[in-house]
């Protein structure tokens, strides 16, 4: 934001009160304006203070760029002036500082309301930029998510069923990764098999995902992953993702008590995939509703009002 003309003016009738010496005025600008030749180049004895002053100022402006930092300190510098005392033992002195005084008020409040402006476009220009930068960012999450999708798809029409698990494991793996879940990749125990994990605001969860092509996960499939994660720091908890759903029997055994499994199916991964929901959300969103409600199964559909 250039510097107003008004508030050029109002310099120049500051500098011209608050100093009724030449020889004080220009003391104080050689203190303040690095570009000597500015200051030389007025005609300090035949100019009047008011000519001198005009000349200067005109001059620094004339290359505002240059010049950009004189300019701003004797602004600066003249709008913190507070002592007009050097002017009250003068001859007619009060009525002089009265005037120095008004005139360096009249300043500081149009550099307060420049400067507001100042720091309100830059605020724009950083919400812009913020804006900018998270479009960029997500239209490279959609590009690396339409990839993880078309792998997704493959294994949909797949009929190799045994590597199709491994898979499906290393598809959650880059899920993860993209949406800045620090994950584990799939890790063995002693005499259990883990297929990752993850971390989330500060919370630990084990991830377990089948894709069984003729039934339904039941409850002894939870209670063997419970037993897992039981065996962790009690804050941990788990992501149970099962493609094909969840039987009525184990969804109300495990919404009945205290559980530490929020459970996933085949359609929330898929709005993931198509962008409907990002993973954290849908995560939260999941772990909010069991903790209010205790019902660990929580469709997107009902998420997103379907």
């Amino acid at each position: 934001m250039a510097i107003s003309p008004s508030a050029i003016q109002l310099l120049k009738e500051a500098l011209c009160n608050v100093y009724w010496y030449k020889r004080d005025l220009r003391s104080f600008l050689l203190n303040c304006i690095s570009n000597r030749s500015v200051i030389n180049n007025a005609n300090w004895k035949n100019d009047y203070k008011r000519q001198i002053v005009s000349d200067i100022v005109d001059e620094l402006m004339m290359e505002q760029d240059k010049n950009l930092g004189d300019i701003r300190r004797l602004l600066s510098e003249v709008s913190k002036m507070s002592s007009f005392r050097h002017l009250e033992q003068l001859e007619d002195g009060q009525k002089k500082a009265v005037k120095a005084k008004n005139a360096v008020h009249d300043l500081r409040e149009i550099i307060k309301t420049h400067d507001e402006g100042l720091k309100k476009e830059k605020e724009i220009k950083d919400l812009k930029l913020s804006n900018q930068e998270k479009i960029k960012k997500r239209k490279a999450l959609y590009v690396r998510l339409d990839e993880i999708n078309s792998r997704y798809t493959n294994l949909v029409v797949s009929k190799n069923f045994q590597s199709r698990g491994f898979e499906l494991e290393k598809v959650l793996y880059d899920i993860f990764d993209l949406f800045d879940l620090d994950p584990k990749a799939s890790f063995r125990n002693i005499g259990e098999q883990i297929d990752g994990a993850f971390s989330l605001e500060g919370t630990d969860y084990l991830f377990e995902a089948k894709w069984q092509s003729s039934y339904m996960v039941n409850a002894s499939d939870l209670d063997s992953f419970s037993g897992k994660i039981s065996r962790k720091l009690d804050n941990t908890l788990g992501l149970f993702l099962s493609i094909n759903g969840f039987s009525d029997e184990a969804i109300k055994i495990y919404s009945s008590g205290r559980s530490s499994i929020i459970l996933m199916d085949g359609i929330d991964l898929l709005a993931v995939l198509e962008g409907k929901i990002d993973m954290i959300s849908l995560i939260v969103r999941k772990r909010r509703h069991a903790a209010q409600t205790g019902n660990v199964y929580f469709p997107v559909s009902k998420i997103l009002d379907l």
